[in-house]
């Protein structure tokens, strides 16, 4: 005899449970990947494989422009409030990752940039992301990838 599903399965039965399902898996592969990159600098590859380093950091690795950013509107990209970066940038600071400095742009206001440390810490964050996509695509296959990104693509457009 077969039973009748749950009532309540359709909180969990729904597209975007499946999708924080599978960013926690990426960026958990990703960090995992990063933990071991040769070109990370020891400090941050030890804290990327102890599980230091999560998802809220990868914030800064996503939205922090290469050539620097304020806080307010690298909060603003990440979806945060300023409160929450500033202490996201003052731990990354500490890991050597970023440094504050002026801003060019306006003597009075402050730019978050990325360090050397930093900006290897980016080159491995490509890399990995790469290989995570690889293996995504292994996973499900190549088509099934293809029309994956391009429907998420698609959706994730306003």
């Amino acid at each position: 005899m077969q039973t009748a599903p749950h009532p309540d399965t359709w909180r969990t039965n729904h597209v975007g449970h499946w999708l924080r399902l599978a960013l926690e898996r990426f960026d958990a592969r990703v960090l995992q990947l990063m933990g071991s990159h040769p070109a990370v600098p020891l400090g941050l590859a030890n804290l990327a494989a102890r599980g230091q380093v999560g998802a809220a950091h990868v914030h800064i690795t996503r939205h922090l422009e290469l050539q620097g950013t304020r806080l307010t509107a690298l909060a603003a990209r990440a979806g945060m409030t300023k409160q929450a970066m500033a202490t996201l940038v003052t731990q990354c600071e500490a890991w050597g990752m970023v440094e504050r400095g002026d801003d060019p742009a306006d003597a009075r206001a402050r730019c978050i940039r990325f360090t050397p440390a930093g900006l290897a810490w980016v080159q491995a964050y490509q890399d990995a992301v790469l290989q995570a996509q690889e293996e995504l695509q292994a996973a499900v296959g190549g088509p099934v990838a293809t029309v994956m990104a391009l429907g998420l693509e698609a959706y994730a457009q306003p």
